[in-house]
């Protein structure tokens, strides 16, 4: 029996160019547009439509996909023998859409052989950034938030780099994510919980364009990665001896810590990790013994950061 192709939206003078163009544009991507509608909330006008499974991909800027949960969703849709959760997409460019919320799901109908995906359709390329916000397919981690993050700013760099941090301070969520993030692209093994507490307090959003705040941010996670250089020989000297607290690092970090306990701090995020790394090197490991670190690690435990 031929496959009906359902011709459902109403083409009228009403309708904004953009949408107009866009409808003709999937159709012609080999798409079929089933409804153009306005959103309940703010009235924006898209369209739900069947893309071309082949040519829907994930914003190069989101997190990786997790298999696991890939064969999950794979295993729900056999189980209920449909698709019911159509993801977002936007039109990159021809014949090329990406979707910011719905990686998994279209990984998903891929492996099984799926051709089409249902879709809403958003003309406003923005939308690709600012709906990661609202993505709670997946808990993050911290290396995996870092790593979208720094994947966005990147994407914002390519299409509107005249844009400050400032301006999507919303959608990247914590300043020390880009700066984590910078440091992840490299060294996939860093471990940056340790610095978490500190960095909430001197790591702040740039009021400058993308690509000057970037040279900024370098800056600050090559200074970060130099302390933690220091850091992981000590760690290691302190675990040969026996020492294998959970929160080893972090105790160590606390050590030399200059701002400890304080809400807020004082000094400027170049002039925190200049100190720490001076302490550091002044530090002699065989002087830390198990009762300091249980310590460190109890008075980490009660702070409220």
């Amino acid at each position: 029996m031929p496959r009906v192709r359902w011709k459902i939206y109403p083409v009228t003078e009403h309708l904004p160019d953009e949408i107009k163009e866009l409808a003709k544009e999937i159709e012609k991507d080999g798409g079929t547009v089933l409804t153009i509608y306005q959103e309940p909330y703010g009235k924006n006008w898209q369209i739900f439509a069947l893309l071309p499974l082949e040519k829907v991909k994930p914003t190069p800027f989101q997190r990786d996909l997790s298999s696991s949960h890939v064969k999950r969703l794979q295993e729900v849709i056999e189980q209920v023998k449909r698709f019911i959760d159509p993801i977002v997409a936007v039109r990159y460019a021809e014949g090329e859409y990406w979707t910011p919320n719905g990686n998994h799901r279209r990984e998903a109908l891929l492996q099984l052989g799926a051709k089409e995906i249902p879709a809403i359709i958003i003309p406003d390329m923005s939308v690709a950034f600012h709906i990661l916000s609202l993505n709670t397919e997946k808990a993050h981690n911290l290396k995996e938030k870092a790593l979208e993050v720094i994947r966005m700013y990147r994407g914002l760099l390519e299409t509107n780099g005249k844009i400050s941090e400032m301006e999507y301070s919303f959608q990247f969520e914590e300043a020390y994510f880009i700066t984590l993030g910078l440091i992840y692209e490299k060294h996939l093994k860093f471990s940056g919980s340790a610095y978490v507490p500190i960095l909430k307090k001197v790591d702040n959003f740039i009021d400058a364009p993308l690509p000057e705040a970037l040279s900024v941010r370098e800056k600050r996670a090559e200074l970060l990665k130099e302390v933690d250089d220091v850091i992981e020989p000590i760690v290691q000297s302190l675990r040969e001896r026996g020492i294998n607290h959970p929160f080893l690092k972090q105790a160590v970090v606390s050590k030399v810590n200059p701002i400890k306990r304080k809400r807020t701090a004082t000094i400027e995020y170049d002039e925190l990790f200049k100190q720490m790394r001076k302490s550091l090197e002044k530090l002699d490991p065989s002087s830390i013994t198990m009762e300091e670190l249980i310590a460190i690690a109890s008075e980490m435990s009660g702070w409220s950061d």
